[in-house]
């Protein structure tokens, strides 16, 4: 667990700018009813520059203090304010905005809204998303001095921490009510930063982290080719994870139409053999090697020089078997610790047993293709991790949530191997 309950020597205001990023995080920004819901609208700001998307929930007390116009004209995006909602709920209801989100963030988070979350409660918009959402939750509390240091206030506050959630603030100073103690919201450019520095975990620091991502295509002839549905997004999401958590990363991508996350080495191929001669050519430095890659098993056994012409009612194809790209990395000389995926239709569990022992790999992640919204093109997922002699499933969740807790118990499990 992170805690920024108050600024330390090494974690001061002038280093804020240079802490983190948020590229292409999804954050949910939650306003609760306070007087520093002013600073909410610098918080957006701060939150942008550093390359979030921010969508914003205010509490029916926040409205009192700040417009959702202006903290719409802010994030770009209409803010979400009630719980039934009718045409909320008809586009991005409070369960979508929970699944999307990378990020649930609080500021200010009142002592109301405190109490709230640590019973549990589920009352409007924001407690319920709260409730819902799979991602890291972080909290800017503010209050007035003598409300922070009340025992029911820590004793609420010690209940969230003990689940996991993260705190930034308050920090010291004069209050709007004329007291001065701790309970002022923590300036928006700490709580951007502090909301960087979840993304970078360091769980694979200076590791060589080598993934292969999307289909591979086998030529028929000049202008056909036989290949599968992968969009490539779950290997994208696993690149963007194994770089947050520190590792130079390459990744081996087959024809997708995704954009290369930041801090990642990515390599184009086309076929099995290509993606084959990239992966081998790579292991004489490479730490960790998954191969999440859906890659046809077979290829034609003769390519046309020129485009075949519909002629026939009929035409028969001769394929031959493509090479098996993970059982190659696995039987290597230079063996990296192998991950493999199991994408089955049926008897999951079973199928990626025997291929995690029979390809002889250290782990393997098996998801099942079959079941509606989390196949092939969907922005969801939901996967069981398997290793030797014990397994653990990861429920429904957006696929970049489901590759950190992913990348999180592959670091796990590599530091135990190689130790």
């Amino acid at each position: 667990m992170v805690s920024f309950a108050l600024l330390s020597d090494s974690y001061s205001r002038k280093s804020v700018t240079v802490l983190g990023h948020l590229f292409q995080r999804n954050v949910v920004l939650g306003v609760s009813g306070g007087i520093a819901a002013y600073k909410s609208a610098e918080l957006i700001r701060q939150l942008k520059t550093r390359g979030a998307d921010v969508r914003v929930v205010m509490t029916r007390g926040a409205r009192e203090f700040i417009t959702p116009l202006t903290l719409q004209a802010l994030s770009g995006h209409p803010v979400h304010a009630d719980l039934l909602d009718p045409e909320a709920e008809l586009g991005m209801g409070h369960i979508e905005l929970a699944r999307w989100a990378d990020l649930l963030l609080v500021a200010p988070a009142t002592a109301d809204l405190l109490a709230r979350l640590a019973q549990g409660r589920a009352d409007d918009l924001l407690t319920t998303v709260a409730l819902a959402c799979p991602a890291p939750l972080m909290l800017a509390p503010a209050m007035n001095q003598q409300m922070w240091r009340n025992t029911a206030t820590q004793d609420n506050l010690q209940r969230l921490q003990a689940r996991g959630v993260h705190m930034v603030g308050p920090a010291a100073g004069e209050q709007a009510c004329g007291d001065v103690g701790p309970g002022r919201m923590e300036d928006p450019a700490i709580i951007a930063a502090a909301a960087a520095s979840l993304f970078e975990s360091g769980e694979l620091a200076g590791r060589r982290v080598v993934i292969t991502a999307g289909p591979t295509r086998e030529a028929l002839d000049p202008v056909r080719y036989i290949s599968n549905h992968s969009s490539g997004r779950m290997g994208y999401a696993l690149a963007r994870a194994a770089a947050e958590a520190g590792a130079r990363t390459t990744l081996i991508s087959g024809p997708v139409d995704l954009h290369t996350p930041e801090g990642v080495e990515r390599v184009d191929v086309v076929s099995a053999e290509d993606m084959l001669e990239a992966s081998l050519s790579r292991l004489t430095d490479c730490d960790i090697f998954i191969a999440c890659a859906a890659v046809a098993d077979y290829r034609p056994a003769d390519v046309a020089g020129d485009k075949i012409k519909k002629n026939e009612e009929r035409m028969t194809l001769e394929l031959v078997r493509n090479p098996d790209i993970v059982a190659a990395v696995s039987a290597h000389p230079q063996r990296p610790f192998t991950v493999g995926f199991a994408a089955e239709t049926r008897d999951l569990l079973s199928y990626a047993r025997d291929k995690l022992e029979r390809k002889g790999l250290d782990m393997i992640v098996a998801n099942d293709v079959s079941a509606e919204g989390i196949g092939f093109n969907s922005q969801e997922n939901a996967v069981t991790v398997l290793w030797d002699g014990a397994e653990e499933a990861l429920p429904r969740s957006g696929k970049q949530q489901i590759a950190r807790d992913i990348i999180t118990r592959l670091a796990r499990r590599y530091r135990e191997t190689v130790t």
